[in-house]
């Protein structure tokens, strides 16, 4: 579905993101996780068309989207803030784009019809942004990006700008939402718990290069280097020297405590 190879991006030379190679499946709900500045939402830009990478390529849906600009690229958006317009009714929001590339009204009121349902928003077809809720708003900002039947959806922070106590219950939502649409999603988030929550698949970024990529559980229970194991959970850290390695087995001396068996 959507194929980075060697992406990298700098910034008045400062490299921010270094030769990144990454495959999400059809279906996926991906999750690039890391510290804020790490570069996470950076590719996620490259992806939609918003920044252009130094080097490597893009392609999505097997088609490369490197030339194309951001209105011509097979990918929805939302943004931290949702971006709804204040003066608009949620019918409205969601029919921007159609009616930006002149589809037929009839065609746009039958697909908003399927959105509103699909998202519970039946009721709320004629309300304005400032008389719903932040579960609500993202649930319009998720319709408005589906709406064109995009190829991919890219969701960057989309739960960070809403109340602690309502993020469990938005997590579930949006896997509820990703389900019936059938679209794959792409989150950005500095947020493990968030991000364990909603991925079928994760990476994790440090310093511009993503570090590891696999399942929640994988991830968890199999990290690769130190700063995952740390980032995603407390550690215990000895230190000590391989003695011998027997196929995935290997063998560490702490010294006077003894020798462990590491996998």
């Amino acid at each position: 579905m959507v194929r980075l190879d060697s992406i990298s991006k700098s910034f008045g030379g400062k490299p921010v993101v270094e030769n990144v190679s990454l495959e999400i499946e059809a279906g996926e709900r991906f999750t690039l996780l890391g510290r804020s500045g790490c570069g996470k939402t950076t590719l996620l830009r490259m992806i939609a068309g918003f920044e252009t990478p130094d080097s490597g390529t893009i392609a999505i849906a097997g088609q490369d989207v490197g030339s194309l600009p951001v209105e011509q690229r097979p990918v929805g958006l939302i943004f931290q803030n949702y971006a709804l317009f204040p003066h608009m009714t949620v019918y409205d929001n969601i029919a921007v784009g159609p009616r930006i590339r002149k589809h037929p009204e009839i065609d746009i009121a039958k697909n908003i019809d399927e959105l509103l349902e699909i998202t519970h928003l039946q009721d709320l077809r004629n309300a304005h942004p400032g008389q719903i809720s932040g579960g609500e708003a993202q649930r319009v900002a998720l319709a408005r990006a589906v709406i064109n039947r995009p190829k991919i959806l890219l969701l960057d922070e989309p739960l960070s700008a809403l109340d602690p106590s309502l993020r469990q219950h938005l997590r579930e939502e949006l896997v509820e939402m990703q389900r019936a649409l059938g679209i794959t999603f792409l989150f950005v988030t500095h947020d493990q718990e968030e991000a364990m929550g909603l991925a079928t698949r994760m990476g994790i970024m440090d310093n511009g290069c993503l570090q590891q990529v696999g399942t929640p559980s994988e991830l968890y229970e199999r990290p690769q280097t130190a700063f995952i194991a740390e980032f995603l959970g407390e550690v215990n850290k000895l230190t000590g020297t391989v003695e011998q390695r027997t196929g995935n087995q290997i063998t560490v001396s702490l010294g006077p405590t003894g020798n462990i068996q590491c996998v």
